[in-house]
C-alpha cells in the first residue's frame, strides 16, 4: 500500500518535497511537549526549565534540521513558532515567566537562543567543517572538496578553504548536499574557515 508522505528515520517526506507534513508533525510534537511543561514551570528554577525546553523543543527543531534548508518562508515562521526567536512567545514566556504584554527584546538577549534558520545554516556549516576534518562518514566528505586540492592549478582561493560547489539545474538540486552545503560553507568569513578544532 503506497502513502502520499511515507517516513523515513522519523522524517516525513511529502509527494511534492515541500517538507509541510515534516514542519506540521515537529510542530505538534513540540505544542504537546509544551502544554506538559507549563504545569511544571512554577515548582522548578528558571535554569531547570531553560534545559528542559531546550531538552524537549530544541531537539525537535535539531533533528535532521538541515532538511528544512530552502524551505519557503512560510514554513520556516511556522517551524518558529515552537522554537527560539523569531518566533511565537510560548517557549521564551515560558522559560523567562514573562507576560505577554511585557517586551520580549531583553528576553530575547537572555536566552541566547538561535532562530530555526540559523540552527539549520550552523548543522550544514559544521557538516561541512567535519567532512573537510576528516571526521564525517566517507558519503559526506566525498561531496566536500577543496578548490584548492581538486584543482591542479594553483589559484588564489587555495589558502582560503573555498569548497567546490556541484552545478544544479532545478531549485531541488540547489537543496542537496553537494550544491548547498559547499555554497553555505564558501558564504563564511574566512576566519571561521580557517579555525582548526
Amino acid at each position: 500500500m503506497s502513502s502520499e508522505t511515507p517516513r523515513n528515520l522519523g522524517v516525513i517526506v511529502d509527494s511534492q518535497l515541500t517538507l509541510s507534513a515534516q514542519v506540521a508533525a515537529v510542530c505538534r510534537s513540540g505544542y504537546y511537549q509544551l502544554r506538559q511543561l507549563r504545569p511544571l514551570v512554577r515548582s522548578m528554577s528558571s535554569d531547570a526549565v531553560k534545559t528542559l525546553v531546550q531538552a524537549f523543543i530544541s531537539c525537535r527543531l535539531d533533528y535532521c534540521n538541515s532538511i528544512f534548508y530552502g524551505i519557503t518562508n512560510d514554513l520556516m515562521s511556522r517551524c518558529g513558532i515552537i522554537g527560539p526567536p523569531p518566533s511565537n512567545v510560548s517557549p521564551r514566556r515560558i522559560c523567562t515567566g514573562t507576560d505577554p504584554p511585557d517586551h520580549i527584546t531583553p528576553v530575547l538577549q537572555e536566552l541566547h537562543w538561535l532562530p530555526v534558520r540559523r540552527r539549520v545554516d550552523f548543522t550544514m556549516a559544521t557538516l561541512v567543517y567535519l567532512s573537510l576534518s576528516g571526521m564525517a562518514p566517507p558519503y559526506l566528505a566525498a561531496d566536500c572538496q577543496l578548490v584548492s586540492d581538486k584543482d591542479r592549478r594553483q589559484l588564489r582561493s587555495a589558502n582560503s578553504r573555498t569548497c567546490v560547489v556541484r552545478r544544479t539545474c532545478s531549485s531541488y538540486g540547489d537543496r542537496c548536499f553537494a550544491a548547498a552545503n559547499p555554497r553555505l560553507w564558501n558564504s563564511l568569513p574566512a576566519y571561521l574557515k580557517q579555525t582548526d578544532i
